[in-house]
């Protein structure tokens, strides 16, 4: 697979009143779509934002791109070859229109206010939002606000997406048109997310966010009448228990 896009080494992080993550390891290869699951307050969010430097860990070593990243200077390499989507549009979104957000990121990267515009308005017309440029960000729905925010991301056309909850608030054709879409990009991906049909259409490879610490983990998906994937921790299959023993995460 060669070098890793992103190495996460023995990552700790701290909130003042408890320890979040507890020598965390994570590698991310070239291609590869990694989901990362676990409770609510189980750290995710903080360990996407630990990749782009949003947060900063108490120990250990996030490398991107085959470098060591320390100091803020260091990922603004990062935040322009990652694209990290927010779990609330809202800190994504802040322009008056939808084309400003989209066309925002292509010029922060340099390109000319007319092949930013360009860039933005195919971005749109490839989420299915071909009518929204002119639309005023803080009227849309929620669902509508998430695949702008999306958008916003993938404008700047990044190497690697990091995806927190990219499915909140869409409704069921918005989403098979968002998996759809997802399932024909190159990039790299961490996708957070409790939709078990969308993570189970999108990865083979699974890490669960525990007690501080990642686990491997296998997504699977059973059909009955519907596809629900179901989540078997590596150490409980190793362990030997039979599969009805195995909890089933919905």
């Amino acid at each position: 697979m060669g070098t890793p896009l992103i190495e996460l080494k023995g990552i700790c992080f701290a909130h003042p009143e408890r320890l979040v993550l507890k020598g965390v390891d994570l590698s991310l290869g070239s291609s590869e779509r990694l989901a990362l699951i676990g409770d609510n307050g189980a750290g995710k969010t903080t360990l996407l934002h630990l990749i782009v430097g949003l947060k900063r860990p108490c120990a250990g070593q996030v490398i991107v791109f085959g470098r060591e990243r320390v100091r803020e200077s260091d990922f603004h390499e990062v935040r322009a070859r990652v694209g990290l989507l927010f779990q609330d549009s809202d800190d994504q979104l802040f322009c008056p229109t939808v084309l400003e957000d989209v066309a925002f990121g292509p010029l922060n990267l340099g390109h000319q206010p007319q092949e930013a515009r360009r860039i933005a308005l195919e971005t749109l017309d490839q989420l299915g939002l071909g009518g929204f440029a002119e639309r005023i960000t803080d009227r849309l729905s929620a669902g509508e606000k998430r695949l702008v925010a999306l958008a916003t991301v993938l404008a700047m056309h990044p190497e690697v997406l990091l995806l927190d909850e990219p499915t909140n608030g869409l409704d069921e054709p918005s989403a098979e048109r968002l998996i759809a879409y997802l399932d024909t990009l190159p990039q790299a991906m961490i996708l957070v997310s409790h939709d078990w049909r969308f993570l189970g259409r999108l990865v083979k490879r699974a890490l669960c966010l525990k007690d501080g610490q990642l686990r491997e983990a296998v997504l699977q998906t059973h059909d009955h009448h519907h596809s629900h994937p179901h989540l078997h921790d590596l150490d409980e299959l190793g362990a030997g228990h039979a599969a009805q023993d195995h909890p089933h995460l919905h």
